[in-house]
């Protein structure tokens, strides 16, 4: 579903990600673990084309066509999803009217207000959240845990082609993870074809959502994968282990 060749990111003038290959089936799940300032993050930005991370080489094939010359929202309608690792605040935008305008925008489907509505009702109730979250500001006064809810209520309205979870589970407790576990399986359910990117620095969200493969990324390469038990090999030996 997604393919990444030979990627290559630079911030600032500074390469952050060298010569990366990431090949995510259609389906499956993946998690990407590192450190702090291993590129984890970077990846995300890159993937989803955040103009301060500049492609210098490689390419990111989304089924089959290459994105890198893509802008953000011609990737989101192309099927690619990214969740924050920290979603801001934008006090004056309604939570639904944002929510309708991104679906309208991803999608190109017009719906009224009152479909939409009850559309977005029915997908806050699919993560067991409440929908008082549909009727405030934009993240404005939210927890971390209710951010990452509004992230998941986006994802099952978008029905995207490919997640990119950066770093969801962090700063959340069990019940919030347990929110973003059931946005997760309830997408896939939905679109069985439907491909996962968990980045993450602990393996406390894989006991929720198990990944098919997991990555370890040191310095802005991948330097190890396998399947699920290495998360749990990892969480013993640390990263040190996996450094070069």
């Amino acid at each position: 579903m997604i393919r990444i060749t030979q990627l290559q990111v630079q911030v600032d003038h500074k390469i952050i990600i060298n010569r990366l290959d990431l090949n995510v089936e259609a389906g499956s799940t993946h998690a990407v673990m590192g450190p702090n300032g291993s590129g984890k993050s970077t990846l995300a930005y890159a993937l989803i084309g955040h103009p301060a991370y500049t492609v210098t080489a490689g390419s990111i094939l989304l089924g089959g066509e290459n994105i890198v010359n893509l802008s953000p929202d011609k990737r989101a309608q192309k099927g690619l999803f990214l969740s924050f690792q920290q979603p801001p605040s934008i006090p004056g935008i309604d939570v639904l009217t944002f929510l309708k305008e991104a679906h309208n925008a991803c999608t190109r489907i017009a719906m009224e207000v009152e479909q939409f509505r009850l559309l977005a009702e029915e997908c806050t109730h699919r993560i067991n959240s409440k929908t008082d979250l549909l009727y405030r500001k934009l993240n404005d006064g939210f927890s971390g845990g209710e951010k990452k809810q509004l992230e998941m209520i986006q994802l099952l309205l978008l029905r995207p082609k490919v997640v990119i979870l950066d770093e969801i589970d962090s700063g959340l407790d069990i019940d919030a993870l347990k929110h973003v576990a059931a946005g997760i399986a309830y997408a896939k359910q939905e679109n069985p074809d439907l491909a996962v990117v968990i980045i993450t620095h602990y393996q406390h969200i894989l006991r929720s959502i198990v990944p098919d493969v997991v990555h370890i990324m040191c310095d802005g390469a991948i330097v190890e994968s396998g399947n699920a038990q290495l998360a749990y090999d990892l969480e013993q030996k640390g990263y040190d282990a996996y450094r070069s």
